[in-house]
């Protein structure tokens, strides 16, 4: 839904001029002088006309027209500062100042000056918050949120970004009705957010709402309905509702068969590939992929990133059944194809690709390889600040694969980088950034700084407790590497208190003969018989305390979310 420029306003009148003449009572030997009003084009360069209730449209259709004609956006930014500080002084805070403000942020953000596009668009919302509220206010000030949640989602603010969505989202229900069309692409927009954001309950709400629109305004098997059903696809998929996801992606498939859309059809083909793989339904599985594949290079040619994208899918297939030969034979096939990318190829895909075929790579055992395409995956997106989760992802990737080898220090840099950007982009409380400051705290252990590895355990069982709960397996890994980091540190109580939770979780979760739960009965009674003396032993070494299985990183789905988003 296009949104970056305001509309264009009312074309302006033609400028004018008059003639000033003499008085007829003073004749006067030189020609009458004439006095004009001065152009626009003279306007431009002189601050002291802003207060003319005339420039302010005019520098604004030099804006756009300037955008349009892809000259100097620094030209076309300029035009537009002018233009706001006319409206301000000539008409005040109102709709053509807020308007003027948002073709302000766009070119702002076009310039990557984002903290500037910000500024712009909070200004055009809190003006209609105070100033003008008549017809139209609304609608505008609806663009304006949306406009700053795409801006944040720009620089990687997600939780920013869908509070403005979920703030546009309340403004339109309110000035159109629940069951407008519009109403439903914003819903639609809203459950993308989620999925980006890794928030699939939320999504699924919104994907609903906008499935349930649809159906009431457009016609059966439209394609409309054909791309929300994708969608919600991909977030049953997401939460391991396979059955549910597969439904919605049969009739999908269905209407876009009956629009005609092959290429779209082939797509889904691969989804429902995707489905049957994760349901171990491995031959209809290859017979999904194998119908895209024929589809995809007939009509777009053999060395297309779809291609690959299904070479890989291929080589996940065959590495599930075995056939590990032709797994490494596909991946090889896509890594040709995305060496010499045909123009118009995304760097994103590619990026995405390459740690697929890199966690082949290392479920193949071939780690340094792995590591390669994860490094040239980080490079591909460097540049890019909204994809700063997805590079945190490929660095904490990277982290595991470097501990597995015994490069701690490596990891330990790899995990602090991932910790970094996803600190930066607000994501301090996800499962996701939990499960990396474990990885972290692991790598600290191997280094020998027991301080800063309870450090980073402890903040990610603060928030592995509130996103997961506390009988998680994710939280009870936790909870183990932290009860054995206490013990080297000294504070046995806190480690044996930890320990008798640990112990009492695994015997509800997994029975009293579990063989993981002997190993925690062995390590708690070790540790309350060495309670009853003083502690003169020496620092014991953590590697057969630390909680060894919590060291793969846990996988965030087989999908890429959109723009937005990867697949580990």
């Amino acid at each position: 839904m296009p949104r970056l420029f305001a509309q264009t306003p009312p074309q302006t009148q033609p400028f004018s001029f008059f003639l000033t003449k003499s008085s007829q009572n003073e004749p006067s030997s030189e020609p009458a002088k004439r006095t004009f009003k001065k152009t626009p084009e003279k306007m431009i360069a002189d601050e002291s006309s802003l207060d003319n209730p005339d420039l302010g449209p005019f520098l604004l259709k030099l804006a756009r027209e300037t955008i349009a004609s892809g000259e100097n956006p620094n030209k076309a930014l300029d035009y537009a500062i002018r233009a706001s500080k006319s409206f301000e002084q000539c008409s005040g805070p109102g709709l053509d100042l807020a308007k003027c403000l948002h073709v302000v942020a766009a070119i702002n953000s076009s310039l990557g000056r984002f903290e500037e596009a910000v500024e712009a668009l909070e200004r055009s919302i809190l003006l209609l918050d105070v100033g003008e509220n008549g017809s139209g206010c609304e609608m505008v000030k609806f663009a304006g949120y949306m406009q700053l949640g795409d801006t944040y989602s720009m620089i990687g603010q997600l939780d920013r970004s869908i509070l403005c969505y979920e703030s546009g989202l309340k403004i339109q229900v309110e000035a159109l009705g629940k069951s407008d069309p519009r109403v439903a692409e914003t819903c639609r927009y809203l459950a993308e957010a989620h999925v980006q954001a890794m928030q699939f309950d939320e999504a699924e709400n919104f994907c609903k709402k906008t499935l349930e629109i649809h159906r009431e305004h457009c016609s059966p098997a439209s394609l409309i309905e054909a791309a929300d059903r994708r969608l919600m696809a991909l977030i049953c998929e997401a939460k391991g509702d396979y059955e549910p996801a597969l439904e919605h992606l049969v009739l999908a498939s269905m209407s876009m068969i009956a629009n005609g859309q092959d290429n779209e059809v082939a797509a889904i083909d691969v989804s429902i590939g995707d489905i049957y793989s994760s349901l171990c339904r491995f031959d209809e599985a290859i017979f999904a992929y194998q119908k895209a594949l024929t589809v995809f290079k007939s009509t777009k040619g053999e060395s297309h990133s779809s291609v690959a994208l299904v070479y890989i899918r291929l080589a996940d297939l065959y590495f599930k059944t075995g056939k590990l030969r032709e797994s490494t034979s596909y991946c090889e096939n896509a890594l040709r194809i995305y060496s010499k990318p045909v123009s118009g190829t995304n760097v994103g895909e590619i990026a995405i690709g390459l740690t697929e075929i890199s966690a082949i790579y290392e479920a193949l055992n071939e780690p340094e390889e792995a590591l390669k395409l994860l490094q040239k995956a980080v490079k591909l997106l460097e540049n890019s600040p909204a994809q700063y989760r997805t590079v945190a992802g490929i660095e904490a990737q990277m982290g595991v694969i470097f501990y597995m080898i015994g490069k701690y220090v490596d990891a330990r840099k790899s995990f602090e980088n991932a910790i970094a950007k996803l600190r930066a982009g607000g994501e301090r409380t996800s499962a996701f950034f939990g499960v990396v400051l474990n990885q972290m705290g692991l790598a600290c252990v191997q280094l020998y700084k027991i301080g800063e590895a309870a450090t980073h355990f402890e903040e990610a069982r603060e928030i592995l407790e509130q996103e997961c709960g506390t009988n998680h397996l994710d939280t009870l890994g936790v909870y183990s590497n932290l009860a054995a980091t206490y013990d080297a540190m000294g504070r046995v109580e806190d480690a044996i208190e930890i320990l008798e939770y640990i112990l009492k979780m695994r015997e509800e979760q997994l029975g009293t003969a579990n063989p993981d739960v002997d190993d925690e009965k062995k390590r708690l009674y070790e540790l309350l018989r060495e309670a009853g003396r003083v502690r003169s032993r020496k620092g014991k070494s953590l590697e057969n305390l630390i909680d060894s299985s919590s060291i793969e990183m846990k996988k965030e789905g087989k999908k890429t979310w959109g723009v937005f988003g990867m697949r580990t």
